[in-house]
Parts: structure tokens; sequence; C-alpha cells
């Protein structure tokens, strides 16, 4: 078992205080709430940081006590789930994909306690809410921009593993990319690992030997493998531009502070219940954005990004939403 629990001073000794504090439907809460979060990875990797970055703001304003466990393998997940459930946190935050049943299972055991859940699938009620990085809008906003820079009209894209929450982002990504430019083909294989530098360095670098000359960095290791070859690279979720300089074009960013605070809000006013959350990653509501190195972009390719961003944020365009899994051009 590789489990390293992290709990700050003022979350351990407030966990200790409430023991037995749930969640009461209907009643407001008095002070910090407790929240507990659980990661089957570490809290540096790239989807995992956007919601502890969240959960970290939301204790340093004094709204929450923050306690978490990192690195918990999938055969160990229903145990800490439990145990802080029992430690009498009031909202529980964590990721159940490919342990649904079981997280399931456990909030049913604690239909007093909050959960809120990056899943594939829907909301159980009373209290199991999900969640997800919806940030296929910016995704396609950087498609757009990949589109208008390659020269060899080759894009080469590697993913995790092929699942609703990364396909839908590549394929939008891949959208924005042809509206520009309808001769765009793309090369994409998936890894099947959340955490695999070498491989995915690997694989990129094979895209790169066929002639991709702009890379879609789903996964870390590609940008590494751009810089090594003089390419560019599009970034995901997080803005790594600071460690490639001159590399990545773009980056399609995801924000879970509008999704954590709403949660928190809801919990300490007595109004929660089980809810798809994933509405508060959309750009809309500030979850999604798009960052551009100007430097690298022309200004016309630019000029067209930004309309389109506004016409999404007027509600005037929607970028379609596609799960399957995508594949490459033959």
């Amino acid at each position: 078992m590789n489990i390293r629990t992290v709990l700050s001073r003022r979350a351990l000794l407030g966990a200790v205080a409430s023991a037995g504090l749930l969640l009461s439907a209907g009643s407001a809460l008095a002070g910090a709430l407790k929240v507990a979060g659980i990661w089957t990875l570490p809290v540096e990797q790239q989807w995992i940081s956007r919601i502890h970055k969240a959960l970290l703001a939301a204790e340093a304003r004094g709204d929450i006590d923050y306690v978490w466990s990192e690195n918990v393998a999938n055969t160990d997940y229903e145990r800490v789930m439990r145990e802080y459930a029992e430690s009498g946190v009031n909202l529980i935050v964590g990721e159940v994909f490919g342990l649904e049943r079981a997280a399931r299972k456990v909030a049913k055991d604690y239909p007093e306690t909050a959960f809120l859940m990056g899943s594939s699938f829907g909301p159980v009620a009373p209290n199991f809410s999900v969640f997800d990085n919806w940030i296929h809008e910016p995704s396609y906003l950087t498609g757009m921009i990949a589109g208008a820079m390659t020269e060899s009209n080759l894009i080469g894209m590697v993913g995790g593993y092929a699942i609703p929450e990364v396909n839908r982002l590549m394929n939008a990504f891949m959208d924005g990319a042809r509206e520009v430019n309808p001769d765009v083909k793309f090369l994409v294989n998936f890894i099947d690992s959340w955490y695999d530098p070498p491989k995915a360095k690997e694989s990129a670098f094979a895209m790169m030997d066929a002639g991709a000359d702009v890379m879609y960095a789903e996964r870390f290791g590609v940008s590494d493998a751009a810089v090594e070859r003089g390419v560019k690279a599009i970034g995901n979720v997080i803005d790594t531009s600071g460690d490639y300089p001159d590399t990545i074009l773009a980056s399609a960013l995801w924000h879970m502070e509008p999704t954590i605070d709403k949660a928190i809000a809801n919990v300490a006013s007595g109004r929660w219940e089980a809810a798809d959350y994933g509405q508060y990653s959309f750009m809309a509501y500030g979850g999604g954005s798009i960052v551009v190195d100007e430097n690298l972009v022309p200004a016309d390719v630019l000029a067209k990004v930004r309309a389109r961003e506004r016409e999404i944020l007027d509600g005037l365009f929607r970028v379609n939403v596609n799960d399957a899994p995508p594949v490459s051009d033959k």
C-alpha cells in the first residue's frame, strides 16, 4: 500500500474535534467545513492539481479545513473513503473512474456526508454528486490555433486513456483545427497510462517522424519531445509554457474553483443534494479558459480565436460534445 496522507494542522484538529459531525439536510453549518480529498495520483498531477489548488484556495480563505490522501490505489480507495466519512468530514472530494460501484456503495452507507466525485456517470440521491473537466470549449479554440499553425497539415495527439473525459477534449480540438484548415490530418495514440512521460515522449517522437509538426500534449512527456525536435505543442488542463518556452502555442485551462466554491456553499447552507456539477467547468462559469503565447501565434489567427471565444461566451456558438474515441486519419 502506497498512501501518503497530508494533513494541515488545522484540518487534523478540526477533524478530531468534529468527529460525528455530519451533514444535516436543510440546516446550515457553522464555521469552516471539514473537507477531505482522495487522489489516486500525486496532487502535482495535472488533472488533480487543479482540484487541489481550488481546495487550498478555499482553505486559505478560511472556508474549509482540508485534509487529503494521495497515491491511493483503487483497491484501497473504498477503505479511505470510509475512514474519512467515519471521521466526520462534511464533504469528500475525489475521482472514482474505475471504481464507480465501490464509491457509490460507500456514499449510500453515509447518506449525511456529501460526496463530490469526478465520474463518467451521473449523480445518485441523496448525496453523491459528480463533476468532470468539461473544457471542450477552450480545447476547440486551441485546435483552431493548431490548425492554422501547422505547415505539414499533420498534427500528432497523445492521450492517456480513451475515456469520454479525454475523448471529448481531443475531438473538440480536432473540430477546431478543421474549422480553419480542412486539409489537416491527425495521428492519434493512447498510452494507457495517466502518468508515463517516457512512453508519451516515445509516441510523440514516432508521430514527428511521420511528419507531425504540431503536437497535442494531453499527457506529460509530449512537450519534452516537442522541445527536442523543435516543433510546437498545445497544452491541456494546466499552463506549462513556462517550462517549455517557445514551444507551447496555447493551452486549454481547467479552473476548478467555480465547482468547488459552489459545492462548499451548498454544503455550508444545508442545500446539498445529488447533482451534476459539470456545467461549472464551462467557460461561461469561469471553469475553462485559453492562454495563448502571442509571441508565437500571429495576430490574424488570434483574432479569429478571440472572435470564436466571444461567440461561445455569448451563447452564439456551441462546441460539439463527442465522447467517441478519436482515431487517426487514414
